[in-house]
């Protein structure tokens, strides 16, 4: 198998994908096939994969997975005429392979991405981003190079009623925006996620091949699906999951640009397992013209904002939790968001001021548009509503706040550098020593 490279560009710091793009056969036409390979098939991948098999015309023609259980479902569900391959690199060296869905754990989503780029396949990959900074940098790149559609799974940006919140914030409705409030609760106090010895692996796992550019270590269940978002190796967190979503919100509605600072502080005490991630975490974003706030709480699973009776709310337990959301303070009144759509509490006429009305409206989880309107742009050559630009720039909020908490210290950010000022042991958290031979990026 032809291996791709990529060279170092000393002047830029990061990787830069140099190689030409590979004359593969491109979408013609609104109605033509589209022939995509799924490249991690997880819980995740397969669910985002049955929703863009719906969008008219889209096959499933291969199923990639280090773990070949999960690869072996995939390849059944998709049906015939999808292949299985335990190296997503032989599907990307398919000339009828137009576009792949990277649905992998977050270490593993620049590597494939920049090869696909390379290799003329559109992409759609999970959030975050990247597991650093260096590497959306490089998938950004990639994407331009090669002159990909590349659409970042972060779906509130196909939500209507985020949209909507957006008119709402930018009309000046709701007043003068100068605080912003993101929050993920889940309580999983005392036991958290356990604390499995290491051991041996599953049969039909690739143990070294998952780990990939990230250091070699013996199989551990916590290091596997569904929790490796705690340990640093493989991803970030609740911050870099759950948080990616809504401050990838908050930079839509509020027309945010790069932060200013970041601060952070929180720990993992009172849970006994193996975990790396904080359980507590506070992170505070200084932006030209608003404050961010950032919490997130695994001992706890109330949250915060108000409520109304009978409303649903995203991922609520009972009667009285809110455990997501977003809150958009401003001077006429407050907006409360989540996945499942808004409501406006006007301020208290006693103030004085303006006051807007109450009001509710209802949301839903859009993947399903989101994975239409990549597709569209498959066909379109258009940009995609999360453009691998604005992913990367969203993505790097959450990869910032856990560089924050890792070092102690307030940073200050050169967006223009993508470094911060004055730091250097801070920048060198941007990126990481991946393992040989993966250390491509």
């Amino acid at each position: 198998m032809k291996r791709r490279t990529f060279v170092k560009s000393a002047a830029a710091g990061t990787a830069v994908a140099l190689a030409a793009p590979s004359v593969y056969s491109q979408v013609q036409g609104a109605n033509e096939r589209v022939n995509v390979a799924l490249i991690g098939c997880g819980n995740r991948g397969m669910a985002v994969a049955r929703l863009m098999r719906n969008v008219p015309n889209v096959a499933f023609v291969a199923a990639c997975d280090v773990y070949k259980r999960n690869a072996g479902t995939a390849r059944t569900w998709a049906g015939q005429g999808c292949e299985m391959y335990a190296d997503f690199r032989r599907a990307l060296d398919r000339k009828d392979i137009h576009a792949v869905l990277v649905g992998t754990p977050d270490h593993w989503h620049a590597i494939p991405t920049i090869l696909a780029c390379q290799a003329g396949k559109d992409v759609y990959v999970e959030k975050p981003l990247s597991h650093n900074v260096r590497e959306g940098r490089a998938m950004v790149r990639a994407a331009r190079q090669n002159n990909r559609v590349v659409q970042l799974g972060v779906q509130h940006r196909s939500a209507e009623h985020y949209r909507e919140a957006e008119r709402i914030v930018q009309s000046g409705e709701l007043g003068r925006v100068r605080f912003v409030r993101v929050w993920n609760y889940q309580n999983i106090f005392p036991n958290g996620v356990g604390q499995p010895a290491d051991g041996n692996q599953p049969a039909g796992l690739d143990w070294d091949f998952y780990l990939g550019p990230a250091p070699q270590v013996p199989f551990n269940r916590n290091r596997f699906l569904s929790t490796f978002r705690w340990f640093w190796d493989y991803a970030g967190g609740f911050l870099t999951d759950w948080g990616t979503h809504r401050l990838d919100s908050v930079r839509q509605i509020m027309h945010a640009g790069p932060p200013i600072s970041v601060t952070a502080v929180g720990g993992r005490s009172d849970v006994t397992d193996n975990a790396q991630t904080p359980a507590v975490l506070q992170v505070t974003y200084e932006f030209r013209d608003f404050i961010l706030s950032y919490e997130s709480n695994q001992l706890n699973g109330h949250g915060v904002g108000g409520r109304t009776a009978g409303r649903r709310y995203y991922r609520m337990q009972g009667a009285d939790d809110r455990p997501h959301g977003e809150a958009f303070y401003g001077t006429n009144g407050t907006l409360f968001s989540d996945r499942l759509g808004f409501e406006i509490y006007p301020e208290p006429a006693a103030t004085g001021r303006q006051t807007m009305k109450r009001r509710e409206v209802n949301g839903a989880d859009r993947t399903d548009l989101h994975t239409r309107n990549f597709i569209e742009c498959v066909r379109s050559r258009q940009r995609p509503v999360a453009d691998v630009e604005i992913g990367h720039e969203s993505t790097i909020l959450p990869l910032l706040g856990n560089i924050a908490y890792r070092t102690g210290r307030k940073l200050l950010w050169d967006a223009e550098r993508e470094e911060f000022i004055g730091d250097r042991k801070a920048s060198a958290l941007l990126g990481r020593n991946a393992r040989a031979p993966w250390n491509l990026v």
